[in-house]
């Protein structure tokens, strides 16, 4: 069945159907949410926003938008996801927590590890030079507090490459991978501790 068949029968109450839509649409939620970063956050919390997003999708899909269903649902997953992040973002009013998206790293330079920040929200030209130049204190201290072979790990894992092409591209092994992670995640937290 197409992914449209199945939409159609689970808004007509088909849970078999449902189910099968979000398992198949799961990866793409959760490569779609490695891309979004928010400092102290958990990257559960966002593929669980992403998640809503697609179950959204599910239930307002119509044939008559003239677009497919995936189409529709990764819009719906990364609005979704933009919203949960600027609702984070208007509690905290932290510099250092301004969501920004990191879908791929740029192959230009060092200095230009990453590509240029993509604020979710509209900003005034006086922020986007202090989120500018947070997004580069940021970027600094994660690469000093980072080993080689972890900022190898999160660029490749930011970039939304399984465990598995991680450990082939590194030539390490899967629970090297999983280590590593563990490892990043906190040194993050502790940068974030640090920035408060």
């Amino acid at each position: 069945m197409t992914d449209e068949e199945l939409v159609a029968l689970s808004q007509k109450g088909d849970e078999s159907a449902e189910n099968e839509i979000l398992e198949k649409y799961k990866d793409t939620v959760v490569k779609i949410s490695r891309g979004y970063f928010i400092i102290g956050g958990e990257l559960e919390d966002i593929i669980q926003e992403g998640m809503i997003g697609l179950y959204k999708a599910i239930k307002n899909f119509s044939k008559n938008k003239n677009a497919t269903f995936k189409t529709f649902a990764i819009m719906c997953i990364k609005h979704q996801i933009q919203t949960a992040i600027k609702k984070a973002n208007t509690k905290k009013n932290l510099p250092l927590s301004n969501s920004v998206s990191l879908q791929s790293f740029s192959e230009k330079s060092e200095e230009d590890e990453f590509l240029p920040v993509n604020l979710i929200f509209q900003v005034s030209p006086d922020e986007k030079i202090i989120n500018r130049e947070n997004y580069k204190y940021l970027v600094s201290a994660i690469k000093k507090t980072l080993s080689k072979k972890e900022f190898e790990v999160l660029k490749y894992y930011l970039r939304g490459y399984t465990y598995k092409e991680i450990a082939d591209f590194l030539n390490l092994n899967q629970k090297s991978i999983d280590n590593s992670l563990s490892r990043i995640k906190n040194k993050l937290k502790n940068i974030h501790n640090e920035a408060i």
